[in-house]
């Protein structure tokens, strides 16, 4: 049986997704508390690991079950409950993680066949919230926000945002890691500012690379700052190398909202297409 887990977590606590030897991380705290649940081991399979301090409330993630780990979910059901084991397996985790955790799963379900959280997803969507002297600073949202001083100038940072949109390679905003590639189809890029006055990004590609939209916030909010000219962020992409004309912003702004597949009769296929694409370079 293989289960879909759509998770939610703070990431403030965590040092990010991937199980580290030692660290505090959410693949790691997730694990362990299915583990004690179902018995045996437990290894999730995740759409997009997130770095440490990023937030997720659209995190999808799959495991497979043993037989006797799916025999163990429907025996330790209660009765008045057993027509839906793995839907409630999310309150049974939540209960293993501890009253009031940064770290849920809003829902688990019976994956549809061909089902692969990370190979079937066709795109992931990021928010990012930047904080000015507009808006001013809140206290109570100084965990998902950062703050920089000064006013940003949103039309200026949507402009050289919606430069960016398309199929590029994305060097200069990613942070070099041997044998991936870089390019990547950037579907949704724009900046707009909320009720209380905070920047707000809307991030959408097909994938992401390693602080990939850190760094693509950075560049805007130089541009909203006026420390680089709309048109720069363009040729900065398309000098294709790291560069130090702006700073990655902080992890504690970045929210990964979504994550997008197909319909359940294009799982499999998408996921055979994505492998392909992946082990092509």
């Amino acid at each position: 049986m293989r289960i879909r887990l759509d998770i939610a977590y703070d990431g403030t606590h965590f040092r990010g997704w991937a199980r580290q030897p030692g660290l505090r991380t959410v693949q790691g705290a997730l694990e362990d508390a299915i583990a004690r649940i179902l018995g045996g081991e437990v290894s999730l399979v995740v759409a997009g690991r997130t770095d440490a301090g990023v937030h997720a409330h659209g995190q999808v993630a799959h495991l497979d079950l043993d037989a006797a780990q799916e025999e163990r979910l429907r025996a330790t059901t209660r009765r008045e409950e057993a027509s839906d084991p793995v839907g409630r397996l999310a309150h049974r985790v939540r209960g293993a993680l501890g009253a009031y955790s940064d770290l849920a799963v809003r829902r688990a379900t019976v994956a549809p066949e061909g089902f692969d959280a990370r190979f079937s997803a066709v795109w992931r969507r990021y928010e990012y919230r930047v904080a000015d002297d507009v808006s001013g600073y809140d206290p109570l949202e100084r965990l998902r926000t950062t703050t920089v001083r000064g006013r940003l100038d949103v039309a200026r940072m949507d402009a050289a945002a919606r430069s960016l949109v398309g199929l590029h390679d994305f060097a200069a905003y990613c942070k070099a890691r041997e044998e991936a590639t870089t390019i990547r189809t950037l579907l949704v890029f724009q900046w707009r500012r909320d009720a209380e006055g905070v920047l707000v990004a809307d991030v959408k590609a097909d994938a992401f690379c390693h602080s990939m939209v850190r760094a693509l916030v950075g560049a805007c909010a130089a541009v909203g700052a006026g420390r680089l000219e709309v048109a720069d962020v363009a040729r900065l992409r398309d000098d294709a190398q790291r560069t130090s004309g702006f700073t990655v912003l902080a992890a504690r702004g970045l929210t990964l909202r979504e994550i997008g597949y197909p319909a359940d009769d294009l799982l499999a296929a998408r996921a055979e297409q994505t492998r392909a694409r992946r082990d092509a370079g």
